[in-house]
């Protein structure tokens, strides 16, 4: 019979922010990724405001390329969400008007160099000092779902294994999962051979939403070219350690301008599926 679940909101949300994000060079040359907004505010702050929807609201950003604008956003946070006024001469003063914003003003935010040229493994494996709990959650600073993520924490306590990824089922560029009776057997990065860019896998696809327990830092590197995706999460399904949870929902990573564009689409027509 499977554990009762007491949801532990103290569960701490990692969220890769690292990237270079190099095909949305219009708008990355002078950003990180994670700032692209959809609808007046970054993509991350829509990740997180979904987290907080379900209470988790302890996050440590692993910060990387132009890290110190995502630093400053939060820094100034307050600034960017209320009226202000500034009074100028020789004793400036900046008044906050109005009420505080009621989103992200109870987030716990911690903001965590783990350096321009680390790969999404080293990325996490850095900020291990920073996780108290047994398990915390992950994801990348640049995709959008509907994942019911209360029920996917309570899936991955249920089935006992160190790892949990979300399976979703989009067009072909990304880690197809292969998956028997709820245990990834095989996880294989971005397969490219004999596959148009229209067409849809066979199987279930890596859609970024994880939970791990402690026990999933021993197969990480904090060596710059430690690959999430790749050493650490094919040695976890080859040692029947990490299962899926099946998402048939909305998904949409942010890797085009095209994603970009159908995101704010979505937002401005008051038809995102994320928002809560």
């Amino acid at each position: 019979m499977a554990k009762k679940l007491t949801r532990n909101t103290d569960t701490p949300v990692v969220i890769l922010c690292g990237g270079l994000g190099t095909r949305l060079a219009e708008e990355t040359e002078t950003k990180p990724k994670p700032l692209v907004e959809i609808g007046g505010r970054p993509i991350l702050w829509h990740i997180m405001r979904s987290y907080a929807h379900y209470g988790y609201r302890n996050f440590i950003l692993c910060l990387g390329y132009k890290g110190q604008q995502i630093r400053d956003y939060f820094l100034n946070y307050q600034y960017h969400e209320r009226d202000l006024q500034i009074t100028l001469g020789a004793a400036p003063r900046v008044e906050l008007l109005g009420e505080a914003p009621g989103n992200g003003a109870d987030w716990s935010i911690t903001l965590a160099d783990t350096g321009d040229a680390a790969m999404t493994g080293a990325r996490v494996k850095r900020i291990e000092k920073y996780i108290k709990s047994d398990h915390f959650l992950l994801t990348y600073g640049d995709g959008l779902a509907d994942v019911d993520l209360a029920k996917l924490v309570a899936f991955h306590h249920q089935h006992g294994g160190i790892g949990t990824v979300t399976g979703v089922r989009p067009p072909s560029r990304f880690g197809e999962l292969v998956v028997e009776k709820g245990v990834v057997k095989n996880f294989s990065e971005k397969p490219e051979s004999g596959r148009g860019k229209d067409s849809k896998l066979a199987g279930s696809i890596n859609g970024g939403f994880f939970m791990f327990s402690r026990k999933f830092f021993s197969y990480l590197s904090a060596d710059d070219d430690c690959v999430l995706e790749r050493q650490p999460l094919e040695k976890l399904s080859r040692d029947r350690q990490l299962m899926m949870y099946s998402h048939d929902g909305f998904w949409q990573c942010m890797d085009t301008m095209r994603d970009v564009s159908l995101l704010r689409q979505l937002w401005a027509a008051n038809r995102a599926p994320w928002k809560k």
